[in-house]
């Protein structure tokens, strides 16, 4: 597996973020691109530093979402945007190194959520003419 940054995925989260999910730092919440899958169905992963981790290294929660580019990358924009979103919705209010499970992160929540924030987008857009 190839890992790179992805800055242009973190900028689209950092709007999400400010516009529905407050709870979450992004400033510990790393976006990073990956090549070179064997897995067949998974777009995109969260992962956490665990508590005994954190503890024992002295920091505080920090996240990664992880993209997979053979996936990811081939989705249309809103797909990419539900798929960012779908990822966020996995990191709990508390920001504490847990994970909301698929029985909040379902479809339906990822569409509700992509509805709002297009919704806010648009608002946005008709202000600034």
């Amino acid at each position: 597996m190839k890992y790179e940054f992805a800055p242009e995925l973190q900028k689209i989260a950092e709007d999400i973020c400010s516009k529905l999910f407050p709870h979450i730092d992004i400033d510990r919440v790393r976006f990073i691109r990956s090549y070179g899958t064997s897995s067949r169905y998974v777009i995109a992963r969260c992962h956490a530093i665990d508590k005994i981790t954190q503890k024992a290294l002295g920091i505080p929660a920090y996240y990664i979402l992880e993209f997979l580019s053979e996936r990811f990358d081939k989705l249309d924009k809103v797909e990419q945007i539900k798929v960012i979103i779908h990822e966020l919705m996995h990191i709990p209010k508390s920001f504490g190194g847990g994970f909301r499970h698929h029985d909040h992160v379902t479809d339906r929540n990822v569409d509700k959520h992509y509805l709002a924030y297009k919704r806010i987008k648009d608002e946005e857009d008709k202000d600034r003419f």
